[in-house]
C-alpha cells in the first residue's frame, strides 16, 4: 500500500500540470526553509521512494521545486551544482525531476505539516532510520536547579515500564542519543493551574468556577516549545532525566520552566532524533549557543569518533561559559554524577575569551553581551575559526551548529567556502527564530 501511494513520477518537468497548484503566497517561503533546513530528508525521500539508489543520492543535492496538493516536485543536481540552469555535462544526475506523492492530498498549506511527517515517517521506515514520533509521553517534576548563570535544568522522572520476563525497559525515553528533542505541551501546565485553583480567592476551583473565558486568559502565548533531552538514565525506581532550559528574558518556555515546582507533571507531543550520523568520523567542529548546548554536551559524552572535535560555544552572558566545564568525552550513559556546577560564574565582559582543554576537546568562547542572532554573527563566529586555523592548521571534515536561523542561513555558506566541504557535511541546524 505505501509504495502505491508514495510511488513517483520522475522527470516532471512537462507533467507538473496535472497537479494542483495551492495559489498560497506563503509556499514560496515553505519551499525556501524546507530547502535551507532539510536537504538530509529530501535525499532520503529520493533513496526510498524513486529509482535513484542511496549510492546515487549520496552523489547530488535536491531542492523542492514546487508544492501541489497531490505532492512535491524535487529535482537533484550532482553535488557542487549551486546553479541547476548551468550548462549540462552528459551527466544522468544533472536536472533529474521526481514527483513524491502525499498519502493524501491537502486542500491548503495548513495540511503540509502532516503529509510531510506521514512522508518523512514512512521514508526512514523504509531506510531503516530513526524518525519523528507523534507521541504523548508525561513526565513527573522532580526539582530543578541552575547549572550556569542562566541555564535551569529540569529534573524529570518516569515510570519503567516491564518487558514480558521483568526486567525493566527504558526504551521509551532514549539514554544514549544527542540531541533528541521533545515537543513540551505549556498549555497542559497553565491549564492545570487554572483548573486547579480560583483566580480570586486561591481555593481549590470546581469545575462551574473557571469558565472558557478564565481558561483562555492563563493559556501561554505560545502553546508549545521544544527542549532537548540533556541526559536520561534507568534509576532504581524508574527513568530520570534532564532537560536544560535557557531562560532569557519574558519568553513563554522559560517562564513556563521556572514556575514548575516539584510534584507537577508536564506532557510531550512529538519526538525528533538529532542528525549526528555524519560525525563518526574525520575532524569535527561544533557551533553552539545556549539554546544547542545542551545536544553537544550529550554528543561530547558519547563521542564515538576517534578525534576529538573543535566547539565554538557563542553565549550572551559569560557566566554561561561554565557549562561545558563538567562534561567528561566518552563517560559513559550509565555514569551519572553530580553535574549541578556553580549558580554564579565568572563574569568577564570581555567580547571573546581565550579557549580552554577539556578531556581532550578544545573549547572556543564568544561572549556577546546581547541576542545571539544575525549575518553579523555569523561573521563573528566565521572569523573566530579562521584565526583559530590559522594559529592551528587543521582539516575540518565535518561540522554540525545550532543557532538562531538568521544566523544558521548566514554561516552556512561561509563554512562551505572557508572548509570547501559539501551541504551534507556542513549541517547547522535552527533551534531557534527570534520573532
Amino acid at each position: 500500500m505505501t509504495n502505491l501511494l508514495l510511488a513517483p513520477t520522475e522527470n516532471t518537468d512537462n507533467q507538473n500540470s496535472q497537479y494542483t497548484s495551492l495559489n498560497d503566497p506563503e509556499i514560496a517561503s515553505v519551499v525556501a526553509h524546507i530547502n535551507e533546513e532539510h536537504l538530509d530528508e529530501l535525499l532520503g525521500f529520493l533513496s526510498a521512494f524513486t529509482s535513484l539508489s542511496t549510492a546515487e543520492s549520496d552523489l547530488v543535492d535536491a531542492q523542492i521545486t514546487d508544492i501541489y496538493a497531490e505532492g512535491i516536485a524535487i529535482q537533484t543536481c550532482p553535488k557542487g551544482v549551486e546553479n541547476q540552469s548551468t550548462d549540462a555535462q552528459n551527466n544522468s544526475l544533472h536536472n533529474q525531476s521526481f514527483f513524491i506523492a502525499f498519502a493524501a492530498p491537502i486542500s491548503q498549506l495548513d495540511d503540509l505539516q502532516a503529509q510531510y511527517i506521514l512522508l518523512k515517517q514512512r521514508a526512514d521506515k523504509k531506510l531503516g532510520k530513526k524518525t519523528i514520533k507523534l507521541t504523548k509521553q508525561v513526565f513527573d517534576v522532580q526539582s530543578s536547579c541552575r547549572v550556569s548563570k542562566n541555564m535551569l535544568r529540569l529534573e524529570l522522572s518516569m515510570p519503567s515500564l516491564n518487558d514480558a520476563k521483568g526486567a525493566k525497559n527504558s526504551t521509551l525515553v532514549p539514554t544514549n542519543e544527542a540531541g533528541y528533542a521533545y515537543l513540551f505541551d505549556l498549555e497542559h501546565n497553565a491549564m492545570t493551574d487554572a483548573l486547579m485553583t480560583d483566580s480570586t480567592d486561591g481555593n481549590k476551583a470546581s469545575d462551574y468556577k473557571t469558565n472558557d473565558s478564565e481558561k483562555e486568559n492563563v493559556r501561554p502565548a505560545r502553546p508549545h516549545c521544544y527542549y532537548t533531552l540533556r541526559k536520561a538514565w534507568q534509576a532504581d525506581n524508574g527513568i530520570r532525566a534532564w532537560v536544560d532550559v535557557f531562560l532569557h528574558g519574558n519568553t513563554p518556555g522559560g517562564n513556563w520552566a521556572a514556575a514548575l515546582q516539584a510534584g507537577e507533571t508536564v506532557v510531550t507531543k512529538r519526538e525528533f532524533p538529532e542528525k549526528v550520523e555524519h560525525l563518526r568520523d574525520g575532524q569535527a567542529v561544533l557551533i553552539v549557543d545556549e539554546t544547542s548546548m545542551p545536544t553537544a554536551a550529550r554528543l561530547l559524552e558519547l563521542w564515538k569518533n576517534p578525534t576529538p572535535p573543535l566547539v565554538i560555544c557563542v553565549t550572551q552572558d559569560a557566566g554561561d561559559q561554565s557549562y561545558f566545564d563538567t562534561v567528561k568525552m566518552r563517560s559513559g550513559i550509565d555514569n551519572i554524577g553530580n553535574d549541578n556546577s556553580n549558580t554564579d560564574s565568572d563574569t568577564n565582559n570581555d567580547c571573546e575569551t581565550e579557549s580552554r582543554k577539556d578531556d581532550h576537546f578544545t573549547v572556543l568562547s564568544i561572549v556577546t553581551n546581547q541576542p545571539n542572532l544575525g549575518a553579523e554573527l555569523a561573521t563573528l563566529i566565521d572569523s573566530k575559526l579562521g584565526n583559530y586555523l590559522t594559529d592551528n592548521p587543521l582539516q575540518i571534515d565535518k561540522v554540525w551548529g545550532a543557532l538562531e536561523a538568521n544566523t544558521a542561513k548566514a554561516l552556512r555558506p561561509l563554512l562551505k567556502d572557508r572548509l570547501e566541504l559539501s551541504r551534507t557535511d556542513v549541517v547547522v541546524k535552527v533551534y531557534w527564530r527570534h520573532d
